[in-house]
């Protein structure tokens, strides 16, 4: 099976920019919503990272026609019970920026010793026939105090990875990428896809 071409299935430009980064060494071109003429919101109503991937990656598979791929993310923190979870997007509300979602996360977590936490990625790559392929990553680390960096987008600045002293926001996009939830998944999901293309 060839797959040619894949649509990145966010709106969200610098989850866009870093899907195509990782996805550049695999034998297939990697096109933006708008390369593909499609203009779809999908909302996500899914419990899981999983489910929310599965639904972007189905819906512009088939406004489309071509295969589909979607990242689904978030931060849990051990000490939240997981949160914000699938909600990392809409912490603390839709209207806040991701400067005012540290800042909250920050003052939640004022009082908390133990600040373990993980970032974990859901891919779901949809094709036209039906055929789903996906795969998970997660970033062990900690959430600091206060916010550092002024790289990479979302909850960055306040994750300290395991055996790192920078934070995601610190480091450079390629030293990100190696260790990073998002491309753990995708450097899984490029496996999954060489041994389905065959």
């Amino acid at each position: 099976m060839r797959v040619g071409t894949i649509v990145i299935a966010t709106n969200n430009s610098d989850k866009l920019r870093e899907m195509q980064e990782i996805l550049a060494g695999l034998s297939v071109e990697a096109i933006s919503l708008a390369d593909a003429g499609v203009d779809v919101e999908v909302e996500e109503t899914g419990s899981t990272f999983y489910d929310n991937a599965a639904l972007k990656a189905k819906a512009v598979c088939e406004a489309a026609g071509l295969p589909a791929i979607a990242d689904d993310s978030g931060l849990m923190v051990d000490a939240l019970d997981g949160a914000p979870g699938v909600h990392s997007k809409r912490f603390g509300g839709g209207g806040l920026d991701s400067a005012a979602q540290c800042a909250l996360l920050l003052n939640m977590m004022d009082a908390v010793e133990q600040r373990g936490a993980k970032f974990v990625s859901s891919i779901v790559c949809a094709f036209p026939d039906g055929t789903e392929l996906c795969a998970e990553g997660e970033c062990r680390g900690n959430i600091t105090t206060a916010p550092r960096g002024a790289g990479g987008f979302g909850y960055d600045p306040i994750f300290l990875p395991e055996g790192s002293d920078r934070t995601m926001a610190e480091m450079p996009p390629s030293e990100k990428h190696a260790i990073s939830h998002r491309g753990n998944a995708l450097r899984r999901f490029a496996e999954i896809l060489h041994n389905h293309i065959g």
